[in-house]
């Protein structure tokens, strides 16, 4: 193997597998990527064996063939050369040159890496990129972080009703919910695809500068298809959590608010909650909301907030990361929070809704 590339190129192309390779483990090629070429173009390859990404490279191909390459050392040599490069595969090192520097890095037998797995029979969807990494961006947050429970660290992808497209993410405490319908398509059957936190975070860093994306949902795998960029990912194994019989169905209580306004005001006064539930109590009253934060070792807090509300007082408290978070994600500049009794679930939405989507999220509120 023997080609010609520009640095800006393949530099980018590397900065987006980054996290992808195994950084340990028990198998080194998983820190490696796969360099091939044929006589007029090239690929690089990622997997950690949950996750592969397939990124075509533009490039001159003097000969063609593979390398297997550590993914991190390649990558930080990369940054430092100049905009012309060249690699020269000998035996089992590769050549890099640019300018008037030189390296010289072992690889790995090429055919030790794993192969690119088969989809099969797949469901396809087109969908923009606005629209998808909206709906993971909506949701992501509420998944679980390291759960025992593992399909709380992922998202369910549900389609239902034919064209009833939904992702949902939950880690228990809280869960956010993103409903749209999808145009254009033939009724589908119902699917229900749950995919990792991990894998989905590593998505959105493709998405950001695609135009479209074909989304296809295999038997144990999916594959987006993104601008020529291959993504796949290996579908959690388990059942996820019913999320459609904790939406709370009969919360009286309503309170509409100034997003930007609430969002400082929490932040503001969970500066003096415990750190370990980081809780702040909110007395709603008429068109009023006071909270409150304290630690007793430290000191208190306290703030109010002019609301829209008409119904009975209530106190309740929060995790105030969780509100925060679920705020953040209101598309509008107002935001709708119901309640009903201090120990129940609240629900949280637009005040005033989209069109194109609708985003819900549920929190469960904390003992005071």
């Amino acid at each position: 193997m023997h080609i010609r590339l520009k640095k800006e190129i393949i530099q980018q192309k590397l900065s987006k597998i980054q996290n992808i390779v195994e950084k340990k483990g028990i198998m080194p090629v998983l820190n490696h990527f796969l360099l091939e070429t044929d006589t007029n173009r090239g690929y690089i390859l990622a997997t950690d064996l949950e996750t592969a990404v397939k990124q075509p490279l533009e490039m001159e191909v003097l000969s063609s063939g593979k390398a297997c390459i550590n993914a991190r050392k390649f990558y930080e040599i990369v940054k430092e050369l100049e905009e012309e490069i060249e690699i020269q595969l000998l035996d089992n090192w590769i050549l890099i040159k640019s300018g008037r520097t030189n390296y010289k890095l072992a690889t790995l037998n090429p055919d030790e890496f794993p192969v690119w797995p088969k989809i099969g029979d797949s469901t396809k969807l087109n969908l923009s990129r606005d629209f998808l990494l909206t709906a993971i961006e909506k949701t992501i947050y509420a998944a679980g972080e390291a759960d025992a429970r593992y399909v709380l660290n992922s998202l369910l992808f549900h389609i239902k009703d034919g064209n009833d497209f939904r992702v949902v993410g939950t880690d228990g405490h809280r869960l956010a919910v993103f409903k749209a319908k999808l145009d254009g398509i033939e009724a589908l059957e119902e699917k229900k695809v749950i995919l990792s936190k991990k894998s989905l975070n590593e998505l959105k860093k493709f998405l950001i500068d695609a135009d479209s994306v074909i989304f296809n949902i295999g038997k144990t795998h999916v594959m987006f298809e993104i601008d020529g960029i291959i993504f796949l990912t290996r579908m959690i194994e388990g059942n996820y959590p019913d999320y459609e019989v904790v939406i709370p169905k009969h919360n009286d209580k309503v309170a509409i608010f100034d997003k930007r306004l609430m969002i400082s005001s929490l932040r503001r006064v969970s500066v003096l909650s415990k750190e370990n539930q980081n809780a702040v109590k909110m007395d709603f009253s008429e068109d009023l909301v006071i909270l409150s934060a304290s630690d007793p070792e430290i000191g208190e807090a306290k703030d109010e907030l002019t609301i829209d509300y008409q119904s009975s007082p209530i106190q309740i408290g929060f995790n105030a990361k969780y509100l925060m978070e679920a705020f953040s994600e209101i598309s509008s500049d107002r935001g709708k929070i119901t309640m009903s009794e201090p120990d129940r679930a609240v629900y949280i939405t637009d005040a005033d809704g989209s069109e194109q989507f609708k985003y819900e999220c549920i929190v469960m509120p904390l003992r005071l």
